[in-house]
């Protein structure tokens, strides 16, 4: 496993994480697998786990704290998020500076822990004023409830005005952004790599399998039970005849390389220098396996060329 910096941070993580969403909690509810794929993560190197309150509810939060309780505390780099509904409660949702410290507890609990290496505001709140956000997650890192805070799907003007207004009022800053990035959506080559040498933010990033799309699992159809058949509306705009067509000559690439679309996806993710940590999610040991693999794969130039190509 590789480890790289978030920002210009001291925070280093591992090049592959592993996430939550939709699976620990919701479409995998079986402790011991859970278990055992965490903890396989771990023996391998992953230091990096991701998760967000909202996550079945909570969920993810619970039974990955299980068994991160028992690994060593100070190995671990523990995520979560903040902003989407909780309950029908008006104030248990988004990001006032209530709901901020709220949440933080509530996740702590779920957790088993006392403090988060990293806190995501989830996504940018529009009722809520930059300042209380950006001084509500500033307080959590002053109190040592969180050691860094950072943000998922915020606009670059946001990002930019966040980090700007905490060197003004001596606040500690956002340290990194979680957008979403794969072959498939490369929308932060434009809006995001320009300027993360003055905002000093690091990125990690969810979906770098383009949902499973980019592993081939799809090109025959969607199968019933699939995350693109329970989650339409995350997935919709994915499934077209030119991404499955584009995800079909990957193969060839892949083939030269002697790995599986899935790791050469992800290994192209991780030859961008931009970006710290993957987040991937596995739903069986196997297909974790076949995921780690990616870190040690070192792609030629005329690799990621071609895959530009296909992707363009």
């Amino acid at each position: 496993m590789r480890y790289r910096g978030v920002g210009r941070s001291g925070l280093k993580v591992s090049c592959l994480s592993l996430g939550g969403w939709t699976t620990y909690g919701e479409s995998v509810r079986d402790q011991g697998l859970i278990t055992a794929i965490v903890r396989r993560a771990f023996e391998v190197g992953v230091n990096y786990f991701d998760m967000a309150d909202v996550y079945g509810r909570g969920e993810a939060e619970r039974r990955m704290g299980q068994v991160l309780g028992e690994l060593p505390r100070h190995r671990l780099v523990l995520s979560s998020k903040v902003f989407f509904p909780m309950s029908d409660d008006p104030n248990d949702r988004g990001l006032s500076r209530k709901h901020i410290h709220e949440s933080i507890d509530a996740t702590l609990k779920r957790l088993g822990t006392d403090y988060l290496d990293l806190y995501f505001a989830h996504r940018l709140d529009p009722a809520v004023r930059l300042e209380e956000i950006v001084r509500a997650f500033s307080d959590l890192v002053d109190r040592g409830k969180v050691l860094y805070w950072g943000t998922s799907e915020w606009p670059p003007e946001s990002l930019t005005g966040a980090v700007e207004m905490a060197r003004r009022e001596g606040l500690h800053a956002p340290i990194v952004e979680q957008p979403q990035y794969s072959l498939l959506y490369r929308r932060i080559e434009r809006e995001l790599f320009p300027i993360l040498d003055d905002t000093e933010l690091g990125l990690v990033v969810w979906s770098p399998l383009g949902q499973g799309l980019l592993t081939g699992k799809y090109d025959g159809g969607v199968a019933k039970g699939s995350r693109f058949d329970q989650l339409p509306q995350f997935t919709r705009w994915l499934l077209t005849e030119d991404n499955l067509d584009k995800t079909r000559r990957m193969e060839a690439v892949a083939q030269d390389m002697d790995s599986s679309r899935a790791q050469l996806a992800l290994a192209w993710v991780l030859s961008r220098r931009q970006i710290a940590s993957a987040i991937m999610g596995a739903t069986t040991l196997q297909q974790l396996e076949e995921n780690l693999a990616a870190a040690e794969l070192e792609l030629p130039p005329e690799v990621v060329e071609s895959l530009d190509e296909i992707f363009s």
